[in-house]
């Protein structure tokens, strides 16, 4: 009834495909796990001696920027922007590096284009 399906006609490999399929959900359940584990997550950069400085979570948005108040010079204008990018890459970097971690304890090390 079935020719020309080859080895098509043997399900015997359904069973191996139905685990493979409940593996990745559950690698997408943890990774959904760690998601809401790193936006609870806080980092600091700072910059200027701590002038400034800058919270970040472990999904790289920024939450805060904290400037010390004296700080606020017409003269310094240019230093407190350029302390402000210096702080916010500072915490953006320390959140990548935390993704990574976190996410290469969940894949074995393994690097998944995406992922991380």
């Amino acid at each position: 009834m079935f020719k020309g399906l080859g080895n098509l006609g043997n399900l015997g490999n359904l069973g191996n495909l139905g685990n493979l399929m409940k593996q990745v959900q559950d690698v997408q359940a943890k990774m959904a796990e760690v998601e809401e584990e790193l936006a609870k997550i806080s980092v600091e950069g700072s910059a200027g001696g701590g002038m400034v400085t800058v919270i970040a979570n472990g999904k790289q948005d920024i939450l805060s920027i904290q400037i010390e108040p004296d700080v606020f010079t017409a003269d310094e204008r240019d230093m407190v922007q350029d302390m402000i990018v210096a702080a916010v890459n500072q915490a953006l970097e320390t959140s990548r590096e935390l993704r990574v971690e976190k996410f290469s304890q969940l894949t074995g090390g393994l690097k998944i284009p995406g992922i991380v």
